[in-house]
């Protein structure tokens, strides 16, 4: 079986935002998959998807304060400046972390581990809505 949806996920603010119930949310064909797995991928080059904590919200918070460090705002080597001084910042935010996860479904629901959620990283101050499609494969 192989299955396709377009998940929309409503406007963010800056920051890492725990998305697994949404995306689980419109995913009711997960339940009849015994055995397979979901990509899901983010057609966006200014925020990215990621695999973290679930449980404590300052591990969030501490992603956030963490990357604005190793990645600043008005590096004095950025070319690609015209969108804005977050721009240049999230595009490379969005390369380290990634724009795509692999995750195993198990008997109608995703083989997260305990303490795991899906996290968008949303790196602009004003992204706007972001738009995920999730492919699932299996039996």
């Amino acid at each position: 079986m192989w299955s396709q949806v377009t998940i929309r996920i409503p406007a963010k603010r800056r920051g890492f935002h725990l998305i697994t119930a949404e995306i689980v949310q419109q995913l009711p064909q997960l339940s009849s998959v015994s055995v397979g797995m979901v990509n899901l991928f983010i057609q966006h080059t200014s925020a990215s998807l990621t695999i973290n904590e679930n449980a404590d919200p300052t591990v969030r918070t501490d992603m956030e304060a963490h990357f604005d460090r190793f990645v600043p705002e008005n590096a004095p080597y950025y070319q690609h400046t015209y969108e804005g001084d977050d721009d240049m910042p999230a595009h490379i935010k969005s390369s380290v972390l990634g724009c795509s996860l692999m995750i195993p479904v198990t008997n109608g629901r995703l083989a997260l581990g305990t303490w795991q959620g899906i996290y968008l990283g949303e790196h602009r101050n004003h992204g706007g809505q972001r738009t995920v499609i999730a492919t699932i494969q299996g039996e």
